[in-house]
């Protein structure tokens, strides 16, 4: 059972099988552009939808709002540091301002970073500085079917080829995403960061974090890495922040809040040239463009997420949740991580191509079945240069101590209403605009229209 009790509610939105329908095509068949009103269940993201606690609203209370040196920071950096053992910790109000500021300090055009997946915005930030995302997933990534417990890892042969090859010279850093969004929210085991840490030194490159996950990660490594159960998980995010020479972390994720970010280094050379930046384009180093009562909820946060009940709950409700919607009949990616569980939508609509979008397919008959917002991790999202993603996935993220089971059962429900007339579901097109991050703002339309059969109205 949740290791809570609720304290706040808010109602739900509940919209007729016609609303849904007509909502639907109003936004161009974008998830993203339908309004968060009309959506029942919305397991969208788990980015800045967490539900606070009450020490975390008694904090907000407590913020102090000078612009500089503000004790709200000086309570935010002691946790920050504490936590990450690094002793610059840069503020900022989210992750990928953080990765701009970064990259910006780090990258010339012509260079490469590594990954084993660079997330969407990650992508975006490294190409949009003239240099190259290369995507490294273990090869256990790519049989979505077999429970191996470290999906996230990076592929360590290819590593070593790259660094060793002719390429080697003009890679700027390897960054860890802990756990791998892109790659399906598997976690990175500490045998994998110790080993891309030593190739790394090795060859002079910075090995970065984006550890916006970082405290799912360490939990999903104290239940499956052997050797490593004894530890808690403090003990081992402070293991995994040991390895690298900075990290990132958008802290709507495992900061526990609604908005917030963190730059964390080593080195004061570049940790000073990013506050430059964050100066020109951020705000003051002491808040970095958040309010005072913002790093108050945050460091608050920080400490409530490494909770080992919490961690626990998290990670068996995530489990549960893949079971159940595979036996509603949805092909699902195994094992589950924490933060979001993952659809084949290729598996389930193999009549759809990979240019034609199943995983939006899926999304929108999800939304008109049952009002359930989720979100494609597909072609379009995650398909660079014509070439499709290696998976065709749709991500129910699961926002922290937002829903209880009851909720996820009904979108369970859902999911075996829409796998039940899987074969009657049809492909999309976009009609613009064909942008780097397409998949916020396209518009989309179905290529033949959908089965004018409504379902049943679960409202």
């Amino acid at each position: 059972m949740e290791p809570f009790r609720i304290k706040m509610v808010e109602p739900l939105a509940f919209r007729t099988a016609d609303e849904r329908r007509r909502i639907l095509a109003e936004a161009d068949y974008n998830i993203f552009r339908v309004p968060a009103s009309d959506v029942t269940i919305d397991l969208l993201t788990d980015s800045g939808t967490t539900a606070m606690s009450s020490a975390q609203w008694g904090a907000i209370m407590q913020g102090d709002e000078s612009y500089a040196g503000a004790s709200s920071y000086g309570r935010f950096e002691r946790t920050a540091r504490e936590l990450t053992g690094f002793p610059e910790i840069i503020p900022i109000h989210q992750g990928r301002a953080a990765e701009r500021i970064l990259f910006t300090t780090l990258l010339r055009p012509g260079q490469i970073t590594v990954a084993n997946t660079h997330f969407d915005s990650t992508r975006a930030n490294v190409e949009l500085l003239g240099c190259r995302a290369v995507d490294l997933p273990s090869p256990q990534a790519a049989d979505i079917a077999v429970p191996a417990p470290f999906k996230g890892n990076i592929d360590l042969d290819r590593l070593r080829e790259l660094l060793a090859g002719q390429d080697g010279e003009r890679v700027a850093a390897v960054i860890m995403t802990v756990t791998d969004n892109g790659g399906g929210g598997q976690p990175v085991s500490l045998e994998n960061l110790r080993c891309v840490r030593e190739e790394c030194r090795k060859y002079e490159v910075p090995m970065l974090l984006d550890a916006s996950r970082f405290a799912e990660n360490a939990y999903l490594i104290t239940a499956r890495e052997p050797g490593q159960e004894n530890r808690t998980p403090r003990e081992t995010a402070r293991a995994m922040f040991d390895l690298a020479d900075g990290c990132w972390a958008s802290l709507k994720k495992d900061g526990m809040a609604n908005t917030g970010g963190l730059l964390a280094l080593r080195d004061e050379e570049t940790a000073a040239r990013c506050r430059e930046l964050l100066i020109a384009w951020e705000g003051f180093p002491t808040y970095g463009g958040l309010a005072g009562r913002d790093l108050e909820s945050l460091a608050r946060g920080l400490r409530e997420v490494i909770d080992p009940a919490y961690l626990a709950y998290r990670a068996e409700t995530a489990a549960w949740f893949v079971d159940a919607l595979a036996e509603a009949g949805l092909p699902m990616l195994r094992p589950a991580g924490c933060h979001a569980v993952y659809a084949d939508a290729g598996a389930l609509l193999p009549h759809i191509p990979p240019d034609e979008f199943p995983g939006v397919a899926l999304v929108c008959e999800l939304y008109r079945t049952a009002g359930v917002r989720t979100v494609e991790f597909g072609t379009l999202t995650l398909g660079h240069d014509g070439r499709p993603a290696p998976h065709e996935l749709v991500r129910l993220a699961l926002p922290r101590r937002v829903y209880t089971r009851s909720h996820l059962e009904y979108v369970v429900a859902a999911a075996r209403e829409v796998a039940g007339r899987a074969r009657e579901l049809t492909g999309f097109t976009i009609t613009g605009p064909q942008s780097p991050l397409r998949h916020f703002t396209a518009r989309l339309d179905p290529l033949d229209p959908l089965d004018p059969e409504e379902g049943t109205d679960r409202s």
